[in-house]
């Protein structure tokens, strides 16, 4: 891990630089290292950086939802005291962000990258062949557009992942929690500024529910990025970190 990890009565984070708070969510395998390029970046521009790890696999089964991570970082950021923020996540992260708006309306801004809560593709599927190793690293793969960013580390993560079986029951349930808390519904009642940023070649979560989370939300922006699959923010940091900066800037800050 390239950031210190805090530990502070139960919570585990990252924080960097100082400044307007973006508080980062992680997807349902991510790993905190795939932020590095955008901690890096806003750190060093007047912004802190906070990242928590989520306790997706440290719940009770029952309680193993989008529902409870929302609550979960409710508590946190009350513990940590912060007024102002904005919240960004990729995959499930987006999804745990746009119900924490839904529950808790807190956020001054919302940014989504590959955000599940309306469709995503094989979520928590495909790992019924877990224990070969080819098989996970063509699936990690398959999340970019440019395969050469699956690199042996991210696939040696994953691959111990689901080949823990409890972690692979929690992964399993927080994917079938994903589906149930579909979004649509509540989408046009959300009226705070929301960054949408995409992949054009997004396999998970298909360029359609771009569309469609830009249709639904009444205040948002839609950026797409090019030969880009599900994570922008890894495979194309730089362009990802000046589409982000220029929104905070214009939509956020100005305010």
């Amino acid at each position: 891990m390239k950031f210190n990890l805090v530990e502070d009565r139960g919570y585990k984070y990252i924080e960097e630089g100082e400044g307007f708070p973006i508080i980062i969510l992680h997807g349902l395998m991510g790993n905190l290292s795939n932020f590095n390029e955008v901690t890096d970046f806003f750190k060093n521009r007047n912004f802190k950086v906070i990242m928590p790890v989520l306790p997706i696999y440290d719940m009770p089964l029952l309680k193993t939802s989008v529902k409870e991570l929302a609550k979960f970082l409710d508590k946190f950021i009350l513990h940590k005291k912060i007024k102002e923020f904005v919240l960004m996540g990729n995959s499930l992260g987006g999804h745990i962000g746009l119900y924490y708006t839904k529950m808790f309306n807190k956020a001054k801004g919302l940014v989504l990258t590959g955000s599940s809560g309306l469709y995503e593709k094989g979520m928590g599927s495909g790992y019924t062949k877990r224990g070969d190793y080819e098989v996970i690293r063509k699936k990690v793969e398959e999340v970019f557009y440019d395969p050469i960013v699956a690199t042996k580390e991210l696939v040696d993560e994953v691959f111990q992942t689901v080949n823990d079986r409890s972690k692979l029951i929690k992964i399993l349930a927080m994917a079938k929690s994903a589906i149930r808390h579909n979004m649509s519904d509540d989408l046009p009642n959300m009226k705070l500024p929301t960054c949408i940023i995409w992949g054009e070649n997004d396999n998970v979560t298909p360029p359609e529910v771009a569309d469609e989370f830009h249709k639904l939300l009444p205040n948002s922006s839609l950026y797409w990025i090019k030969k880009c699959g599900h994570a922008p923010m890894m495979e194309h940091p730089s362009e990802f970190n000046s589409i982000l900066f220029d929104w905070l800037s214009s939509k956020i800050l100005d305010k």
